[in-house]
């Protein structure tokens, strides 16, 4: 029984080494994208963080706990606007790869978009599996436009091909994007990212708030790399690569004498303190970004999804 349960789960153990298998099979993927978006739906409607706390993980488990949690104070009663999300044409890429832990990519279509035209977009997931009898969980979610999913490269089987966190094969490591995002957004170095509405465009909209009238607003970014936020890749046909990756940031605004910053009702939900004349907000952000093989051009941030975590008030 034991030999039968390493296998089904897709870890064999060869002479003491864990060979290099694919992380799940395609009805096993199927079934944890199902697990999700149930799990999802019924936090979603009670406003309930702990109904799928056991089913998100990392960055997006930050932002969807802590967004249900403020939500849970603001509306009580549960989500009165609350529509079923459904993903539907799921295409899965599944690396194959040794040890723990195992993950996948499922690329779906949701039902919060006009398929077709001008606002039609794409659900990306990246399912984790810590260790055998773990759940799949979900640490990255991005929403692109269907040409910004790239095509994966796969072997002969079907299987996709993981990318190292140190790996040499490109521009920039997994293992470094965190951080140089971080920098980059503070300094504008290192200018390897292109230009987009997740990076100059970003750092434009934040240099304009910092002069809004009656308020100084500061931003600190720290990069998330250990553990549940560690990035995570796949190779595309072209030899670059899509990543995931996650950040950290503090939002700090203080008001001129007299006047009081501004916090929305989710946000004091999440607060410790009272705000005086300073309020300072925790974001997590997480990224999508493509990545091109060494030598080659910027990085390309296509997505990125970020929600209060934390807020302080003084």
């Amino acid at each position: 029984m034991t030999a039968l349960a390493l296998t089904a789960s897709g870890c064999v153990t060869v002479h003491g080494e864990l060979a290099v298998v694919p992380s799940a099979n395609r009805s096993e993927a199927a079934r944890a994208l199902k697990d999700f978006t149930d799990a999802y739906n019924k936090a979603d409607k009670a406003y309930d963080p702990a109904l799928d706390a056991g089913r998100v993980t990392g960055a997006l488990g930050a932002i969807n706990q802590a967004g249900l949690k403020a939500r849970s104070i603001t509306s009580p009663d549960g989500n009165p606007g609350h529509q079923p999300l459904e993903l539907a044409d799921a295409k899965y890429t599944i690396p194959k790869k040794a040890g723990w832990p195992r993950w996948f990519v499922a690329d779906t279509d949701s039902n919060r978009d006009r398929d077709g035209g001008p606002e039609d977009n794409r659900w990306v997931l990246v399912f984790v599996r810590e260790a055998p009898g773990k759940q799949w969980q979900v640490p990255y979610l991005t929403i692109l436009s269907p040409d910004e999913v790239p095509v994966f490269r796969t072997d002969k089987d079907g299987w996709g091909e993981a990318v190292a966190p140190d790996s040499e094969a490109l521009s920039v490591a997994p293992k470094d994007l965190s951080a140089e995002y971080a920098s980059y957004l503070g300094s504008g170095e290192p200018a390897h990212f292109a230009p987009g509405p997740h990076t100059d465009a970003w750092r434009e909209t934040r240099a304009k708030n910092a002069r809004l009238p009656g308020l100084t607003t500061q931003y600190v970014d720290q990069p998330l790399t250990g553990g549940d936020f560690a990035p995570l890749g796949l190779m595309t046909k072209d030899g670059d690569a899509l990543v995931f990756f996650a950040t950290r940031y503090f939002e700090r605004q203080t008001g001129a004498k007299g006047v009081r910053p501004p916090a929305n009702a989710d946000v004091r939900a999440l607060m410790t303190g009272e705000v005086k004349t300073t309020v300072t907000k925790e974001w997590v952000s997480s990224q999508a970004v493509l990545v091109p093989r060494a030598g080659g051009a910027q990085v390309v941030v296509s997505g990125r999804l970020q929600g209060v975590t934390g807020a302080t008030g003084s």
